[in-house]
């Protein structure tokens, strides 16, 4: 892998490194996570609140991206760190850290395949697959928690693996069922469910777009370089999201962590160019495009990328 993408030993050496101090963002995303939230509690301003409920979906994809390092054991050098801020970090969207994680190491090794757990956007194009996309559009967050909560761990789990995915179950139910019981017996349940479920929705349609950017027509069954999209976004996003928009990187070295993720990308540019991997300017138009166009099938699939190849050579040209 390493001598097909023509890196060098002792540059993936340097990308591999990890580092503490990049990690020192994880208190202040928190910080202006909380900040937003108690700002939002306190507002009589309505327009205001609304805002600062975007505002903390936009930080929870911090968070989330911060925790999906952690599925790769990179966040930090040792695995219980790995594990236990994986699991704190996904109370609040109630998925579990085991599920998501099994879940997205499978993602890894079979992406853009028919054994890809994540490529639910490629099918028939049936009215079935119509529903499925556009409902992960408008409602990804509860179809995730379905889908992490019980339908792969039923499908795929070991008997430790679902000992492990129970404990986070009770964890979840203990902490949320208390703070419920406790706002409610305070008068105030009403505002802590908007203060906490309206920004995760607004989590949920930031993390539906990047999902579908991330693969979305893309080619299919080519292996991680070719079937996975870099989105070169703007500052704001890439610092906040912790650099996920350079995906082709991750997805071919899925061990570098988020702070190498740009040098990583800057490394890959000449293979990048040289098989004509897939890279796109923003965020909002692949996923415009994407719900112009509804869900894939494999001929329809084969049909765009070798309309995008013909573009890009009549631009070479």
């Amino acid at each position: 892998m390493e001598e097909s993408h023509r890196i060098s030993r002792s540059l993936l050496k340097e990308l591999y490194h990890q580092t503490s101090w990049p990690n020192l963002k994880i208190p202040l995303i928190y910080a202006l996570l909380i900040s937003a939230g108690y700002l939002a509690w306190t507002t009589p301003s309505l327009w205001l609140r609304w805002l600062l409920y975007g505002a903390m979906g936009y930080l929870w994809m911090s968070v989330v991206t911060f925790m999906h390092d952690c599925v790769h054991g990179m966040l930090f050098k040792a695995d219980w760190k790995n594990r236990a801020f994986g699991m704190f970090s996904t109370v609040p969207i109630i998925i579990t850290f085991v599920s998501f994680r099994e879940d997205h190491l499978e993602h890894h090794r079979y992406n853009r395949s028919a054994r890809d757990p994540d490529a639910f956007t490629m099918g028939q194009r049936g009215p079935l697959d119509f529903v499925l996309f556009y409902a992960y559009i408008l409602l990804g967050g509860v179809l995730t928690i379905i889908q992490f909560s019980l339908i792969y761990p039923l499908q795929k789990f070991d008997r430790k693996q679902s000992l492990i995915h129970g404990f986070e179950l009770l964890l979840r139910v203990v902490v949320l069922a208390g703070l419920c019981a406790w706002t409610s017996s305070v008068g105030v349940l009403d505002r802590f469910l908007e203060v906490w479920l309206v920004p995760v929705y607004f989590f949920s349609l930031l993390n539906s777009m990047r999902f579908i950017a991330e693969h979305y027509e893309t080619p299919w069954n080519e292996g991680q370089l070719l079937g996975t999209r870099t989105i070169l976004s703007n500052r704001v996003n890439s610092f906040f999201w912790n650099n996920i928009n350079y995906h082709i990187g991750h997805h071919v070295y899925p061990a570098v962590p988020w702070y190498n993720l740009q040098k990583l990308h800057a490394a890959l540019l000449p293979e990048i160019a040289r098989s004509n991997a897939v890279v796109d300017p923003g965020y909002f138009r692949v996923f415009l495009k994407a719900c112009r166009r509804g869900p894939e099938s494999i001929e329809q699939n084969a049909l765009h990328v070798a309309q995008r190849a013909k573009a890009s050579s009549r631009m070479r040209l």
